[in-house]
């Protein structure tokens, strides 16, 4: 069937028929607003797309592809700056089934290469520096037969993105049908915790998550979006929601301007905001300073790492009294899993929050699964695990490595069969995927968050996680974060401080230590002017640099 013959009531698992839909039912609807320079005033600029310009520009894309030959399942590295041409690409991409590979641009030269060679794009779609660096760097040298240029062609020949949009807009050649097991893209991991992994999506997959989204967070059609990390806004035209995409470098998410991001929610009307926990941390502490509101929005979404209490507390007093601060639990495998909202963590009059029992070392709570995940929790360990009846369900309360079974789970890495068996169970004809993360179900049927598998710290018959030990350490009036390390099989805790605040005595943290059973006997302690973090949301400590460095003191 035509992608764009499918009516409303018509299940898809390609998430582009739903440009398609919404560009038939609200054609003058705006699908992207996009910050295009500034005026004589210093005030923002923007260019968009409504959705049938979208539609349009996607459905041109996909023929022109087609018509150069590129065939459904063709890898595509894609390699553009977050802009209007991206996301008519993506959707173009889709629309014509083909698999865009795609790799965090913060990840460095390097992996950047290693990457490429493992995805093996046929297809090399990138502005000009990407193509450049190309050619230098050598990428994807062996694999790459077809190349596109979104700007002015250099010397490295090939299309430009214009030539194969005029090809399509010739052509009336029909748009493949995919099926949900099909190859949507290989998307790689940010290798903040070790090598980067190319994640294998089907349209299954993507299908599953824009809908799990949908149900879990109330997302209307109309809604008015600002995602301040690009891949997250990718998801925005399937949810039928106006994308604004905000003034700022998306790779420093930290950095960014708040009067900015408050002047876009402002100008715009702004319903929902998706943010890392850096940046809702540099936007609220900027709010409570200048006594802001932002009265339109009302949700905001955090990712990438748990969302400490203060910067839970700053975000609410942003908004109106109705809005929600909710933090979903995944990753690249496997999104969403599990989600929690600011008044579950918080607490209030009539309930006691989650936050105070991770200021007790119980971890961090991350919410309710949601219906479509099903979450097990199996012994630790460190070997592969061929089929569930080889692993161990552990009961209420124990910790254990979560695992998740469900549509939006992926079932392998590209290219990758050692990695994919450490990743994946066979459960019963379905797979299963081990987060890597350690964590319980408590007797409410709440998942709770202790750190990673690799970082956790045995001494004796002891073992230390980090994402217990730093919930007592960051409840510290002095303590802006802290971060469990591995110092030749001892535990040592980093704390990075507030603005003007001095190091605790070691005395005070050693007796806070010793009132948790989590953090007893913990002797060591160090302070860091400012933790490394990772480059997708400036967020996620990196503790294994960390412990390279408490190590040499």
């Amino acid at each position: 069937m035509h992608a764009q013959t499918l009516p409303r009531e018509t299940p898809t698992v390609n998430v582009a028929a739903h440009v398609t839909r919404i560009a038939k039912e609200r054609p003058y609807a705006p699908a992207i607003f996009y910050p295009n320079g500034h005026d004589a005033r210093g005030r923002v600029r923007y260019t968009h797309y409504t959705y049938r310009q979208l539609d349009e520009a996607s459905d041109n894309i996909a023929r022109g592809l087609i018509s150069i030959g590129l065939e459904p399942q063709t890898r595509v590295a894609l390699m553009v700056r977050p802009s209007l041409e991206l996301f008519s690409l993506v959707f173009g991409l889709f629309k014509a089934g083909l698999a865009p590979v795609m790799i965090d641009p913060g990840i460095g030269l390097k992996k950047m290469k290693s990457c490429l060679a493992k995805g093996r794009p046929e297809a090399f779609i990138g502005i000009p520096t990407a193509q450049i660096a190309r050619l230098v760097m050598r990428w994807a040298r062996g694999s790459v037969r077809t190349v596109i240029t979104v700007g002015s062609r250099g010397p490295w020949g090939g299309m430009t993105l214009d030539e194969i949009e005029r090809r399509g807009a010739r052509s009336s050649a029909p748009l493949p049908t995919v099926d949900a097991a099909d190859l949507a893209a290989i998307l790689f991991t940010s290798g903040s915790t070790g090598a980067p992994k190319g994640v294998v999506y089907s349209h299954g997959n993507f299908a599953a998550q824009v809908e799990a989204i949908r149900r879990m967070y109330d997302i209307r059609e109309g809604e008015i979006d600002l995602p301040t990390f690009p891949l997250f806004a990718l998801f925005d035209p399937a949810l039928g929601m106006t994308t604004v995409i905000p003034d700022m470098d998306p790779t420093r998410p930290a950095k960014a301007n708040p009067l900015k991001i408050a002047n876009a929610i402002d100008d715009f009307g702004v319903t929902n905001m998706f943010g890392s926990p850096a940046l809702l941390n540099t936007l609220g502490r900027w709010g409570e300073r200048e006594g802001r509101k932002l009265p339109s929005l009302r949700r905001v979404i955090s990712a990438g790492a748990p969302v400490p209490a203060h910067v839970l507390r700053r975000m609410r007093a942003l908004m109106a009294d109705g809005g929600h601060v909710v933090t979903p639990y995944g990753a690249t495998e496997c999104l969403p899993v599990a989600s929690i909202e600011s008044r579950e963590v918080l607490g209030g009059v009539d309930l006691e929050g989650t936050g105070a029992r991770t200021e007790a070392g119980a971890g961090v709570c991350v919410g309710t699964p949601v219906p479509s995940a099903d979450v097990v929790v199996i012994a630790i360990d460190d070997d592969p695990i061929a089929d569930i009846s080889k692993a161990e369900v552990v009961p209420t309360n124990v910790v254990g490595e979560i695992t998740v079974c469900g549509p939006q789970a992926t079932e392998r890495y590209w290219e990758a069969p050692p990695q994919t068996r450490r990743a994946k169970i066979a459960d019963g004809g379905r797979t299963r995927h081990r987060m890597g993360d350690l964590g319980y179900l408590d007797e409410a049927g709440k998942l709770w968050f202790c750190g990673r598998k690799t970082q956790r710290i045995q001494v004796a018959d002891r073992t230390y996680f980090t994402g217990k030990v730093e919930g007592v350490f960051n409840a510290h009036q002095n303590v802006f974060r802290s971060a469990l390390v591995n110092v030749s099989g001892r535990p040592v805790v980093c704390l990075e401080l507030e603005a003007g605040c001095v190091m605790p005595p070691t005395s005070e943290l050693r007796a806070l230590a010793n009132q948790h059973e989590a953090t007893a006997g913990i002797e060591r302690f160090l302070q860091h002017p400012s933790f490394p973090v990772d480059i997708r949301h400036n967020a996620k400590i990196r503790r294994e640099e960390l412990g390279a460095w408490a190590t040499e003191r």
